[in-house]
C-alpha cells in the first residue's frame, strides 16, 4: 500500500508539474485572448467577421469562406518567382526553424501540431504581405481581385486585422516579406502596413499616398510585436513633444475634467489640433484652448480603441496610453450636446449621431485598470483654469451678450446710449 502511495504522489506531483508550465507565460507573449471581463461589453468587437489570422480562430466555420481568398493571395505573392514551389518549400521551412518562438508569442497552448501551425503562419503571413503590397503597389486593382473590389470585404478585413487575438507575429511577417521582397517595390513592411493603416485615426490622407509611392517620412518604430502593437506605438511616437509626466500610481492622485460644455462655460475654448496622433492632446494655459487631434468615428474605430486597451491591460508593464485617451474623451463627452461641440470644432469626424458618439465613449473603457494616468498633468492645468473667476465671467458675458450679430449690436447700441447718457450728465454738471 506504502508503494502505491508513492506512486500517487509521484503522478499527482508530475501532473502538477505539468498544470505550472501550461499556465507559465512566456516573456515573448504578447497575443492574448480577450478576457471575458473586457469583451462582454461588446463581443463583436474582439472576435473575426470574415477572416481568421494565426491559430486562434482558425477553422472556424464562419471564417472557412475566406480561406481561398487567402489562397489565392499566397499563390500571386510566390508567383512572381521563377520557381514558385521551391519559394513555397524554402517559406515553410524557415517558419519551421522559429516554430517554437513563434508559438511562446501567443498567451496559452496552442492546439496545432508543428507542421500545422507553421502552415497556419506562412498562409495568413503571406496573405497579408501581398495584401500590404497590392494596396500600396498594384494601382488600379485588378477586377477579379477578390477583396479590393468589394468594399463590405475590405471593411471586414480592416476590423479583422487589428484584433489582438487575431495575428501573426510581427518577426513572422517580417521573416517572410524578407524572403519575398521584389527589387522594384523597396518599401520596407513597416512602410507598406503604416500606408494600409493610415486612415485607420483619420479621414485625412496625404496626397504623395494616393500616388504611387515616393517614400513617406514615417518615423521609426522599434521592437514591433504584432499589428496592434505597431498602430499603438506610430501613434505614440508621433506625439510631438511629452508635455505630461505620468501620475503616480494612486489613482487618487488625479481628477476627472468637466464636460466639452462644462469647460466652455468656464471659458475654454477648443481647437482642432494639426498632430498626427489622437493622444497628443494639450491645453495652452496661457490662451484658454484645448487642443485636440481629430479623430474619425467610423465601423472600426470601436473595434480599434477596444483592442488596443484590452493589450494594454493584458501585456506586463505596459503604459496606458489609449486606456488613458479613453478616460479622458469619456470626461470630455457625457451627453449629445458635447459631441456636438467637439463635432462644430472637426475634432470628431462623425459617422454616427450625437447620442451614439456619447454613449460610444462613456462605455469604452469599463472594467479596466489605469496604472499610470498619462493626462494628469493636463487634467491639473485644466481644473486650475476652471477656477479662476475672469474666463468665467468673459465666457458668460460672450454666451449671454454676444452670441449673435444682433445681440452683438443691441448691446453696442446699449453701451453707447449708456455712455452719452453719462457724458450728458457729467456736462450737465459742470
Amino acid at each position: 500500500m506504502a508503494v502505491n502511495s508513492g506512486d500517487n504522489v509521484a503522478i499527482n506531483i508530475e501532473g502538477l508539474v505539468s498544470s505550472i508550465k501550461e499556465v507559465s507565460m512566456s516573456p515573448k507573449c504578447c497575443i492574448f485572448k480577450t478576457p471575458i471581463i473586457l469583451s462582454r461589453i461588446n463581443e463583436k468587437a474582439y472576435v473575426p467577421d470574415a477572416f481568421s489570422i494565426g491559430p486562434f480562430h482558425h477553422d472556424h466555420p464562419n471564417l472557412r469562406a475566406t480561406e481561398k481568398f487567402k489562397i489565392k493571395y499566397l499563390e500571386g505573392l510566390i508567383s512572381r518567382s521563377p520557381f514558385p514551389e521551391q519559394r513555397l518549400r524554402n517559406l515553410i521551412n524557415s517558419v519551421m526553424d522559429v516554430e517554437k518562438e513563434a508559438r511562446e508569442y501567443y498567451d496559452g497552448p496552442i492546439v496545432y501540431e508543428p507542421n500545422d501551425f507553421v502552415k497556419i503562419l506562412v498562409i495568413d503571413g503571406c496573405f497579408i504581405i501581398e495584401l500590404l503590397r497590392k494596396f500600396t503597389y498594384d494601382r488600379p486593382l485588378q477586377n477579379d481581385d477578390p477583396i479590393f473590389t468589394m468594399s463590405c470585404m475590405q471593411q471586414f478585413l480592416l476590423h479583422d486585422l487589428i484584433l489582438l487575438e487575431n495575428q501573426v507575429p510581427w518577426m513572422v511577417l517580417e521573416l517572410l516579406f524578407s524572403m519575398t521582397m521584389d527589387p522594384e517595390q523597396p518599401w520596407p513592411l513597416l512602410e507598406l502596413a503604416k500606408n494600409y493603416f493610415n486612415t485607420i485615426f483619420s479621414s485625412s490622407l496625404p496626397e504623395d499616398i494616393l500616388s504611387s509611392p515616393p517614400h513617406i517620412n514615417f518615423p521609426d518604430i522599434e521592437g514591433i510585436m504584432h499589428i496592434p502593437d505597431l498602430l499603438r506605438k506610430w501613434m505614440i511616437s508621433l506625439i510631438e513633444e511629452v508635455e505630461d509626466n505620468p501620475q503616480s500610481d494612486n489613482w487618487d492622485s488625479w481628477q476627472p475634467i468637466l464636460s466639452a460644455t462644462s469647460l466652455v462655460e468656464a471659458g475654454i475654448k477648443f481647437e482642432r489640433s494639426t498632430s498626427k496622433s489622437i493622444l497628443d492632446i494639450k491645453f495652452d494655459k496661457g490662451k484658454g484652448v484645448l487642443k485636440i487631434p481629430p479623430l474619425l468615428i467610423q465601423e472600426t474605430t470601436e473595434t480599434t480603441l477596444r483592442n488596443l486597451i484590452s493589450f494594454e491591460q493584458c501585456y506586463p508593464n505596459c503604459e496606458h496610453r489609449f486606456t488613458s485617451y479613453a478616460i479622458l474623451i469619456d470626461s470630455l463627452i457625457n451627453s449629445a450636446k458635447d459631441a456636438e461641440i467637439l463635432g462644430k470644432k472637426k475634432i470628431l469626424d462623425n459617422w454616427l449621431n450625437p447620442e451614439d458618439a456619447a454613449q460610444f465613449f462613456n462605455k469604452l473603457y469599463l472594467n479596466t485598470y489605469v496604472y499610470k494616468y498619462y493626462y494628469g498633468s493636463l487634467s491639473s492645468k485644466l481644473s486650475w483654469y476652471c477656477e479662476q473667476r475672469w474666463p468665467k465671467w468673459r465666457a458668460g458675458l460672450v454666451r449671454n451678450y454676444f452670441n449673435t450679430p444682433w445681440a452683438i449690436l443691441s448691446t453696442t447700441a446699449a453701451a453707447i446710449l449708456l455712455i452719452l447718457s453719462f457724458l450728458q450728465t457729467w456736462y450737465t454738471i459742470t
